[in-house]
This record gives structure tokens, C-alpha cells and sequence, in this order.
């Protein structure tokens, strides 16, 4: 039977030598990090000595960090992209809600000055058709009156001496002014001219238009004379008065642009006529 064989380990000549020796390694572990990536994050291996001298295998230790990967990025993009359209589309739509609203005022605004507008036309329109008819009345009126006027026979003054200085009066203001509410001496209206003249044969007569056209006796117009007072308007309500001197004309004071004036009877024919001599 054969001795079994001992294997023989060279030595080094001065591995006896103790300050030769190889150190051993430190029991201490020492971690080496290695990076690298995967799956989107950052690994880093710890890799540490064993205690033992033997240990053939580092120990490893992963330590995984996010890291920013393209896709990442793309998504991140698409994200900021997809805000901003979003925040563009919030403030498109906000124009559009105020335009909206801006129109919608503007038409109510339109609407009512539309109305505003149809109310005073059809106020002109009916106004315009009440004055037609007034003026289609009073043109009836005068045609009637002119017709009656130019028939009279009696266009000359009576034998009455108070006739003729109540024409004489008149007469003498002839081109004075015409002012509503004066009495005279050169300014007159309608009214006082006609009472001033009176007064001078002693007839006394009440002041204003109205009340003179209910004076004395009616008379017809065809029947005119020199001296009757001649009225426009309604009796009891006249708005104008003025004197009969013959020949188919009166005297009056007539406006502020005319003043006191002799006119034909056919260019403005009276109402009615009354007599107080």
C-alpha cells in the first residue's frame, strides 16, 4: 500500500524573514460603487471584501436613484404642451363668453333705441296727421268765410261820427310793434289795440280776445260793417281780434314780425264778427 502523497508548497527564501511576509487582508469590509442603468434608474453596487480571507465573492448592495430617462423628457413635454393648449383654450373660450355677452347688450341697446325710434315716428306721424287736418278744417273755414265776405254790400261806415274816430285811432298805429301783453302807446297786441280804440268813443271793453268776441250783438259776416269787431277762433274762445274798416280789409296787430298792419279779410278770413256801436 503506497503512502499518500503530501503536497509540497514552495516558500519563498525569506517568507521566514517576519517583516517579509505578505499582509493578510483586513477583516475590515470595503464597499466599491459601481454605477450603471437600468430600466429607467440609476443602480449603484456596493461591493464589499469579506471578512475572511477566502471569500472569493464581493458582497453587492444596489441602490436604485430615478434618473431622467428620453421618454421621460417626451412625457414631460407633452405634458407642459398639453397645459398650455388647455390654459389657450380657457382663455379663447373666456373671449368668446365676453364677446357674447358684449353682443348681447349691444342688441338689447339696438332694440330699445329701435323702439325708442318707432314711438316718436309714430308720434310725428300722428302729430303730422292732426295738424293736416287742422290745416284741411281751417281752410274749409276760410274758403266759407271768404265766400260770405266777398258777397257783403255793406263795405262803406254809417253815418256815426264814433265809427270813423274809432278808425282814425287805429289808423294811427299803424307800424307799431306787436308784443304780447303790452297796452301801448306804441306797442299793442291784439286785443289791447281793439279795446284802446273803443275806449276813445267811450265804449269799454274787456281785455282779452276771448271776452270781446262775446261782446255787443252778433253779427253775420255777409253783413259786415266799418267799426264791427272781427274774430279767429271759437266764440268764447277766440285767439285773435282785430277791427272791420271796409273795402274787405281789417286792421290788427297782427305778430311780433308784422306789428300793427291793414290785411285783406280774403287772405285770413274771421270766424265770426260782433258789434258794440
Amino acid at each position: 500500500m503506497k503512502e499518500p502523497l503530501v503536497p509540497v508548497v514552495p516558500m519563498s527564501h525569506t517568507a521566514h524573514i517576519r517583516s517579509h511576509r505578505k499582509p493578510r487582508r483586513s477583516a475590515t469590509s470595503t464597499i466599491a460603487m459601481r454605477a450603471g442603468v437600468t430600466g429607467g434608474f440609476l443602480s449603484l453596487a456596493a461591493a464589499g471584501a469579506s471578512a475572511s480571507a477566502n471569500a472569493a465573492e464581493p458582497v453587492t448592495q444596489t441602490i436604485e436613484l430615478p434618473t431622467l430617462t428620453a421618454d421621460m423628457a417626451t412625457q414631460v413635454a407633452q405634458s407642459a404642451d398639453a397645459t398650455q393648449q388647455a390654459a389657450a383654450n380657457y382663455e379663447l373660450r373666456a373671449e368668446r363668453d365676453a364677446a357674447a355677452a358684449k353682443a348681447a347688450t349691444e342688441a338689447k341697446k339696438d332694440l330699445a333705441e329701435a323702439k325708442k325710434k318707432a314711438e316718436a315716428k309714430k308720434k310725428a306721424a300722428e302729430a303730422a296727421r292732426k295738424a293736416a287736418a287742422e290745416r284741411a278744417t281751417r281752410s274749409t273755414e276760410r274758403a266759407t268765410l271768404s265766400a260770405s265776405a266777398s258777397t257783403s254790400t255793406s263795405t262803406t261806415a254809417p253815418a256815426s261820427g264814433s265809427v270813423a274816430t274809432v278808425v282814425a285811432f287805429l289808423k294811427a298805429q299803424v307800424g307799431d310793434a306787436y308784443v304780447m301783453g303790452a297796452t301801448g302807446p306804441s306797442a299793442w297786441d291784439c286785443s289791447s289795440l281793439v279795446q284802446a280804440a273803443y275806449k276813445q268813443v267811450g265804449v269799454d271793453l274787456p281785455r282779452v280776445s276771448q271776452d270781446q268776441s262775446m261782446a255787443g250783438t252778433d253779427v253775420p259776416l255777409s253783413s259786415v260793417q266799418v267799426g264791427d269787431i272781427l274774430y279767429w277762433g271759437g266764440k268764447g274762445s277766440a285767439y285773435h281780434v282785430g277791427v272791420y274798416i271796409g273795402d274787405g280789409q281789417y286792421l290788427d296787430a297782427a305778430n311780433p314780425s308784422k306789428g300793427v298792419v291793414i290785411q285783406d279779410l280774403s287772405g285770413y278770413p274771421a270766424s265770426g264778427a260782433v258789434r258794440v256801436l
